[in-house]
């Protein structure tokens, strides 16, 4: 007998508004240090005396600085005026200044709601025990297959969970029934478990859901070589392919000892910190830039030092954003004693190191190897941390029990008979949207304002990764477009403590006006 209980408050549409998360681009920021859960989850400064153990870091120091340092103006500004003609983002314009380093300003006028930006993901992914709660597209984050394939699947890891200990078994993004996860829901005591066969009907597409044809979702997409990664479409699978994943798929078409080495960097990254995944992944995205490269016919001049040009014009894109190391971009975690901060600083960077190797012995390139310094790594790394908004979609699943809870009470009485009993059994996170860590490239330059003129904001339409920036307000041509980094509904002295943890101080208007005298 299912237990019911009532329907979890439903949510104002506003909702979907998404607070703005830490990020950078421009200007000393740093982003806020989050709670440490393990030493892996926060990282801290070791100063730069200490000599890297990572011996790339030595034999390729000058070609390192090069990729690490500030990209000169001129060709800054070109890339963003490219990249913003390439988006038809012809509203906006990428200032510089040396006050507050890159901005973004209006090109047009802006009224309030006005959208002002819909920013496409450079370098993305999905966090690892997400992937349970949600089935989506691995490279644009749209949720794929029905509402019974996201109901089915995440009930069944819930089972998995509650049933044994799955602290080890965190990388299944699937072959669904049949393999073991865990996930951030999966672990949780629920009010309800379904018999193994239903769920596995849901997923199968063997039963069908009262009202479910309202919110039809693209078809599963399978990767070309493993069964780890899905898309929304062939498109996306292509496009992921060419841009990420041929280096990282684990299927069995991929050389039976980089396999092998593939998957103890990605159980290493799982069991520790899943941005090392992240990290693996802007690695691959320029690895495979400078091949691509290398094939056209104006680049075949094979010198060590032509190649170290190509490959500066494949990590341009990554060049802009605003980097430090991981271990140097953190403060130290509270639960951490000062006396201890060497030793905890070590063990990140040695966490790093680690995971760094494990991914040379899967994907290293002599030709890149540059890439493959800790340096860069840790560079990498910071970068993820410190230009992160973070990538959030709703999940449709919310939207569907919504709209059961929405019908006329004699069509909502009869469907609940059916979906009760599963929304009983998901429980109170029945709603969890897709989260992960991206890097946008234009939005990560827009600065920071205690009173902001614009917003991340998710409007119903928008299913997939990408930054959305909405006004708040009109905006004149001109204007510089800002948001927040912050809660900035509480006092002055709150603000300016939050944001010392990006390494600013704000003088913004309304900053101005409540200082103390």
């Amino acid at each position: 007998m299912f237990i019911s209980t009532p329907l979890p408050q439903v949510r104002d549409k506003v909702s979907r508004t998404k607070p703005p998360k830490p990020h950078g681009g421009g200007g000393e920021r740093r982003r806020k240090k989050q709670p440490q859960e393990a030493a892996a989850r926060a990282g801290g400064g070791m100063g730069g005396s200490s000599a890297s153990p990572c011996d790339l870091d030595r034999e390729f120091a000058p070609q390192i600085a090069q990729l690490l340092a500030t990209p000169p103006l001129q060709p800054a500004q070109e890339y963003y005026n490219g990249l913003i003609q390439s988006r038809k983002h012809d509203g906006i314009r990428v200032n510089f200044s040396s006050k507050h380093g890159k901005g973004v300003c209006a090109n047009k006028e802006f009224a309030e709601g006005d959208l002002i930006l819909k920013d496409q993901i450079l370098v993305g992914a999905q966090h690892s025990l997400n992937k349970i709660d949600c089935a989506v597209c691995s490279y644009c984050f749209r949720f794929i297959g029905s509402i019974e394939f996201q109901i089915g699947r995440r009930l069944y890891w819930q089972s998995v969970g509650s049933s044994s200990d799955c602290t080890n078994r965190r990388h299944c993004h699937e072959s669904d029934v049949g393999s073991s996860a865990s996930s951030s829901g999966a672990t949780k005591e629920n009010s309800s478990t379904l018999p193994e066969e239903v769920l596995g009907s849901l997923i199968t597409g063997d039963m069908s859901l009262p009202f479910t044809d309202h919110f039809s979702l693209p078809q599963v997409v399978p990767c070309r070589g493993c069964e780890e990664e899905r898309y929304c479409s062939q498109s996306c699978a292509d496009s992921d392919w060419e841009t990420y994943h041929s280096l990282l798929c684990t299927g069995s078409k991929t050389e039976p000892s980089q396999r092998s080495a593939l998957q103890k960097f990605i159980e290493h990254a799982n069991g520790s910190n899943d941005i090392f995944l992240v990290a693996a992944k802007a690695i691959t995205f320029t690895l495979l830039r400078y091949k691509k490269l290398k094939t056209q016919p104006e680049f075949q001049n094979n010198t060590d030092e032509s190649n170290f040009s190509l490959l500066m014009e494949a990590w341009k894109p990554l060049s802009m954003g605003y980097k430090k190391r991981w271990w140097d971009s953190v403060a130290l975690p509270e639960d951490v004693d000062s006396c201890d901060e060497d030793t905890f600083r070590q063990q990140i960077r040695d966490l790093a190191l680690t995971s760094l190797q494990l991914l040379k012995d899967a994907i290293f390139d002599s030709e890149c190897a540059p890439l493959f310094s800790l340096d860069v790594y840790g560079h990498l790394i910071g970068m993820f941390e410190l230009n992160n908004l973070g990538l959030v979609v709703a999940s449709p699943v919310e939207d569907y029990f919504i709209h059961i809870d929405d019908l006329p009470d004699d069509e909502k009485e009869e469907a609940e008979k059916v979906t009760r009993p599963f929304l009983d059994a998901l429980g109170e996170d029945y709603a969890a949207p897709c989260e992960g860590t991206a890097f946008f490239p234009l939005q990560s330059c827009m600065n920071h304002s205690c009173c902001p003129n614009a917003k991340a904001y998710k409007r119903d339409e928008d299913t997939d990764g990408n930054a959305v920036i909405i006004a708040l307000e009109p905006i004149k041509k001109d204007d510089e477009i800002t948001i927040s980094y912050i809660d900035e509904d509480v006092s002055y002295e709150e603000r300016q403590a939050e944001l010392a943890d990006y390494g600013f101080i704000c003088t913004c208007p309304r900053c101005q006006e409540e200082k103390p005298n």
